[in-house]
């Protein structure tokens, strides 16, 4: 009788969540209040740019530490091989919170080793990893036709997310992608990945917003579409939902939305927002420094916290009103992931600006190995470890 009624609170409250997405889908439509991106987008420029691959190149040929240390941890990574597998699907459907997903794990085992197969390939020339990313790229856009599930833009943002960095690095590294498998990956992106994203997720913590941001920034650059990145530029800073950088981290103390929720939520929000803003920079946008560099205040907050010291914990009711928390979440016993290299580099070598906490974080998982899932891009001392 009890796991009936556990079973019956859940179904209710996804029929709930499902009827508020519908609701708020159908009355609210996201348009940017200006123009961020007007001048042609730099390519390569997602995440790494042809200077960042150079320098990863460069480095590790040359046996430098920390590089070498980071770039043994690709490529020992089983996503890493040029002998994966691609299992794509026809229908994948994500919908955790009751376990009936469909495909969902293979899709992401594929987009992970797209991504990373992309990455050995530009750092070492050898050209089995650049077939098996575009093998991986191809069979994915010729096979899939829907993708669907009460957590589609969780499944959309972080899939869709490593599929456009794989293919942007593939587009502008490997002349032997076929123009027109590219145009056909760039269908798979905008027709099946982009539409769940359009409107962002008021409803939702803010984790769900930032996917829905950084894959149409993503998505925008691999296609060139400007009015698709002001959209996801122009919510991070002036968005209603909880995936505006105000409303995630929401006060100057650097608490985030997600703390009096868990750990591992938090910090995959302000991982997510670390990659907005890395894809800004790459496109000549500052958005790091942002609110007074609000966003390291966020880093700041969860290492000290995550490292085992007290924060401050303002108790907290989120934009949408659903989610309310008193106190701050217990950590957890793997208490960091691999998402602070990056917000390091950028902060402290780029800009000169104090982060001891962060700088502890990024040096007790040096080198940085692969992301949680499909949910970052992980190793981040070889891929954002920058030159003094």
């Amino acid at each position: 009788m009890i796991l009936l009624k556990k079973i019956t609170s859940t179904f209710l409250g996804l029929l709930t969540l499902a009827l508020s997405t519908t609701t708020i889908a159908q009355t609210i439509r996201y348009h940017p209040i200006q123009q961020y991106h007007t001048a042609a987008f730099l390519h390569p420029g997602i995440l790494h740019k042809d200077s960042d691959l150079a320098r990863m190149k460069q480095m590790v040929a040359a046996g430098a530490a920390p590089w070498k240390g980071g770039f043994e941890k690709l490529a020992e990574h089983p996503q890493s091989s040029a002998n994966w597998k691609p299992q794509p699907q026809e229908h994948v459907e994500r919908t955790l919170l009751i376990g009936h997903s469909k495909g969902i794990g293979q899709l992401e085992g594929d987009v992970n080793a797209a991504y990373q197969n992309a990455l050995m390939w530009c750092i070492t020339g050898k050209e089995a990893h650049a077939q098996k990313a575009i093998e991986i790229l191809n069979a994915w856009s010729a096979t899939l036709k829907v993708f669907d599930g009460t957590d589609i833009e969780l499944g959309a943002g972080l899939c869709g997310f490593k599929f456009a960095n794989a293919a942007e690095l593939m587009r502008y590294t490997y002349p032997k992608w076929q123009a027109a498998d590219i145009v056909r990956c760039q269908q798979m992106l905008r027709n099946i990945f982009y539409p769940p994203l359009k409107d962002f997720a008021l409803w939702a913590h803010g984790n769900w917003d930032l996917c829905c941001m950084k894959t149409m920034m993503a998505i925008g650059i691999f296609c060139d579409d400007h009015a698709m990145f002001d959209k996801a530029v122009d919510f991070f800073y002036n968005g209603q939902g909880n995936g505006a950088l105000k409303h995630y981290i929401v006060n100057e103390n650097g608490q985030v939305q997600e703390s009096g929720r868990d750990q591992p939520h938090t910090q995959l929000g302000i991982g997510q927002m670390a990659e907005i803003c890395e894809m800004g920079w790459s496109q000549g946008l500052d958005m790091y420094s942002y609110a007074d560099n609000r966003l390291l205040k966020g880093f700041e907050y969860v290492a000290k916290y995550n490292l085992g010291e007290d924060v401050p914990f303002i108790p907290y009711t989120d934009m949408s009103g659903r989610f309310t928390a008193d106190k701050i979440a217990p950590r957890t016993n793997n208490p960091l992931r691999a998402i602070f290299e990056m917000v390091y580099n950028h902060y402290v070598i780029r800009k000169g600006i104090a982060a001891p906490w962060t700088t502890k974080a990024a040096e007790s998982l040096r080198p940085e190995g692969a992301g949680f899932g499909a949910d970052h891009p992980g190793f981040g001392t070889l891929l954002f470890t920058l030159k003094r």
